[in-house]
């Protein structure tokens, strides 16, 4: 909690710090403007001078474009501070297992995966890939949505080593591949980010997901 109070200290300076700059930036524009406008008005042809109307056009250009600009700081500082709220929120997350998914570390311990079959499958098959994205295991599984244990081994039912797994399923119909879908598994937060596109949670396994995207949070299954 230290740290997301300090951060969120820091990012507060780092609003205000902005928002004076832009504020410096603005006044700096607007008395450049004033000086483009006394010499446009010192060396206009006295026979044709520019109308008054024009100067009142003008005047009000820059100043719609003074008000959008304060009001994009604004909004941004909004931004950043609802964004600082709900990884405040989440901070407790940190530690937990989240049902997602996401790439899966595996150390030897047996994996629950979550299968999602899609609506009319008459065939399922559970394909897993390791960190470079190879496959190395695909089995045919029921067409369900009940949980399904893998073991950490490959197709010959040699051992896998450790390391950081990726898993999906293949949905076929009458023979033919008709969809690939998700597979969820248990995976460790490992720590709560605020970005651009709003917090998201960074998995044990490498894996960046939106909080939107988990299913389930639970307790560590082992310490």
């Amino acid at each position: 909690m230290d740290a997301v109070i300090s951060a969120t200290t820091r990012t507060g300076m780092t609003n205000a710090q902005g928002q004076s700059q832009q504020g410096t930036l603005i006044n700096s524009d607007f008395q450049t403007f004033l000086l483009m406008l006394t010499t446009q008005m010192q060396n206009q042809d006295p026979l044709n001078p520019i109308e008054s109307s024009d100067y009142a056009v003008q005047l009000a250009t820059f100043s719609g474009v003074e008000q959008q600009v304060r009001t994009n700081a604004l909004i941004e500082a909004m931004s950043a501070q609802m964004g600082l709220s709900g990884m405040a929120q989440m901070a407790s997350w940190v530690g937990m297992e989240a049902r997602v998914a996401a790439p899966v570390a595996f150390d030897g311990v047996p994996l629950t995966l979550y299968p999602e079959p899609s609506n009319g499958a008459d065939q399922a098959v559970l394909v897993v890939l390791n960190a470079e994205g190879q496959e190395v295991m695909s089995a045919q599984v029921t067409v369900s949505h009940d949980p399904v244990t893998w073991a950490g081994t490959d197709a010959n039912g040699a051992p896998l080593p450790s390391g950081v797994y990726t898993f999906r399923l293949e949905n076929y119909s009458e023979g033919k591949l008709v969809e690939t879908t998700a597979v969820e598994a248990y995976g460790r937060i490992e720590e709560v980010r605020n970005g651009t596109g709003g917090v998201a949670l960074v998995m044990d396994g490498g894996g960046i997901v939106a909080p939107s995207d988990i299913k389930a949070v639970r307790e560590p299954s082992t310490p």
